[in-house]
């Protein structure tokens, strides 16, 4: 069997105390598992030296290529410009803080092998584990999980997890995307699981920046979080499985 390729995507906005070091490290734990990848760092507008900096490191890295969101700003449509020019066969959003862990990369990729579509990360089952999570978000992201899971029927705890991996055909079968920011890290599975696409999975660690700033403001995101799970709710129940994926057999 072709070995699989695997795209990191890393969206980043002002990024430049971090940015180096993150491609540094998941491009030395993917070549030392001897995993054929690309890393695809997406510029979000960023006005310090993020853009600088890639061009210089894309010199000593030919697995690195970086482009410019020349949409909106904001996550979700760096995000969005990513998914719609990566090369791999599978693809694994990071943040570009190294906050997610090469390791669980390697694992998720090594998942995804066996014949899943997606591979979500969870960091509440045994294995995962957070440092740092200021406890205001980690209350609120336990809530929020709580009346997704209870709105969607379903075991997995950690939707908002940006910490996820996709097939490329994935991907295609998930448009049209409407997240502009953070939302995205919901919509992406929801729509996922609602359409019927197999998902594994597996703990995976996180850990809180130490430079820079956050990009996630907890008051700019509640109305955008509950837009796109009841659209995704609505798909569900009155769809009638338009979206679903479609079958060999089909």
């Amino acid at each position: 069997m072709q070995e699989k390729k695997l795209t990191i995507l890393i969206p980043a906005h002002n990024e430049e105390a971090i940015i180096k070091k993150t491609v540094q490290v998941f491009h030395k734990s993917l070549r030392l598992n001897e995993i054929s990848h690309e890393i695809l760092v997406v510029n979000d507008h960023s006005q310090d030296n993020t853009e600088k900096i890639l061009l210089q490191l894309k010199g000593e890295i030919k697995e690195l290529d970086y482009i410019n969101n020349d949409y909106q700003r904001g996550f979700g449509s760096t995000i969005i410009k990513g998914l719609r020019n990566f090369t791999g066969d599978y693809v694994a959003i990071v943040m570009a803080d190294l906050s997610d862990h090469p390791e669980d990369i390697v694992k998720f990729y090594h998942e995804m092998n066996k014949g899943y579509d997606c591979v979500f990360g969870s960091r509440f089952i045994k294995g995962g584990k957070t440092i740092d999570y200021p406890l205001h978000k980690l209350v609120l992201n336990r809530l929020g999980n709580s009346i997704i899971r209870l709105l969607f029927g379903m075991q997995y705890n950690d939707t908002t997890n940006a910490c996820k991996m996709y097939r490329k055909e994935t991907i295609t079968g998930l448009e049209p995307f409407l997240s502009k920011h953070f939302n995205l890290t919901v919509e992406l599975p929801l729509k996922a699981i609602v359409r019927g696409y197999s998902y594994s999975v597996l703990p995976n660690k996180w850990k809180n920046r130490t430079t820079g700033i956050a990009k996630f403001k907890v008051k700019e995101m509640g109305s955008r979080y509950f837009f796109i799970i009841f659209y995704c709710l609505i798909e569900k129940l009155l769809s009638q499985g338009d979206y679903k994926k479609r079958r060999e057999n089909d």
